[in-house]
């Protein structure tokens, strides 16, 4: 057996993980109805000319299920945090005291949860995207081996297993994705 195919295959799985993994991140992301710190993940403020998460010049976390309490280290970053909040356009209006930030995380419309539902199926897409052009490549590199010489009947077997693999992976995908609409979807 091809050491480089089998190096490549090996490559080829580790990218279809970390798709999954990438795609799972992201989902994470989309509110289903609580609030959560991590609705805000994606969310950068300047600090000191430098576009740096909330998470780290801040503490983070939910005073209840509806509200997301931020509490910046240094008073001055109240308001830049706020203007990044409301520049990252996610539908959440922050409210500053003078010490804490309180963001109130609206219940969602029936609309909003189909909109995030059509989110998250766009977001399952983009990973069966990614999943195919691992798969191309990947079969690529097996006719590649077959025509330097790699036996036909190995490399058709090789094909075969790679195929299996992205099934595999593709029906994580779909289960990710039918997790996050049923808990989206449930009041």
């Amino acid at each position: 057996m091809s050491e480089f195919l089998e190096e490549v295959i090996m490559e080829g799985a580790d990218d279809m993980q970390k798709s999954l993994e990438h795609l799972a991140g992201e989902l994470t992301k989309i509110r289903a109805g609580k609030a959560s710190p991590a609705m805000l993940s994606s969310v950068m403020c300047d600090y000191y000319g430098t576009p740096t998460p909330i998470a780290q010049v801040a503490n983070m976390g939910t005073a209840d299920s509806k509200t997301i309490t931020i509490q910046p280290w240094e008073k001055n970053m109240l308001a830049v945090i706020e203007r990044a909040i409301f520049e990252a356009n996610l539908g959440l209006t922050p409210m500053n005291d003078g010490e804490f930030i309180r963001i109130s995380v609206p219940p969602m419309t029936e609309e909003r949860r189909k909109d995030l539902v059509k989110q998250c199926k766009g977001l399952g897409e983009d990973t069966k995207v990614s999943l195919r052009s691992i798969r191309h490549k990947l079969m690529d590199a097996v006719k590649k081996e077959v025509k330097d010489g790699y036996p036909e009947d190995a490399g058709k077997r090789k094909e075969g297993e790679i195929e299996d693999k992205i099934k595999s992976f593709a029906k994580k995908i779909d289960d990710l994705i039918d997790a996050k609409e049923k808990d989206i979807m449930k009041v």
